[in-house]
């Protein structure tokens, strides 16, 4: 099943979650933080532990199929929030080196400027004015 799949049954069966702050539907999932996702995610599985029964049959209730996709939407959320914060640090990262070596650019090319002759100097000033 798809994640498109999952978040329209989702919406169209108005799911609920339970968590620490009372009941949250599938759009409030995204701003819950990950301790509390888990949280979320515990509170489901105990619930399909408790609704789990051994059976000849493979015919799963609607509860249990509900469960299985709010377990699903759950994953996917915290998935995606993993992601983002490794982006979020990555793109850090990448400023601060960016950062670093226009540093080193600029003293690379200050010192370029040192080796020029007084001459070059003075050309170069009076093609700025």
């Amino acid at each position: 099943m798809s994640e498109k799949n999952i978040f329209k049954m989702a919406v169209e069966g108005k799911f609920r979650y339970p968590s620490n702050v009372g009941n949250v539907n599938t759009e409030d999932l995204y701003d819950l933080n990950v301790n509390q996702l888990d949280s979320v995610f515990k509170n489901l599985n105990k619930q399909l532990k408790k609704t789990e029964e051994e059976s000849l049959l493979e015919i799963k209730s609607k509860e249990d199929s509900e469960l299985d996709i709010k377990i699903e939407i759950v994953k996917v959320v915290v998935k995606e929030k993993l992601q983002a914060k490794k982006d979020a640090l990555t793109e850090k990262e990448n400023a601060e080196k960016k950062q670093r070596l226009l540093k080193l650019l600029k003293e690379k090319q200050d010192a370029s400027l040192n080796d020029l002759s007084e001459d070059e100097i003075k050309k170069m000033i009076s093609e700025l004015e």
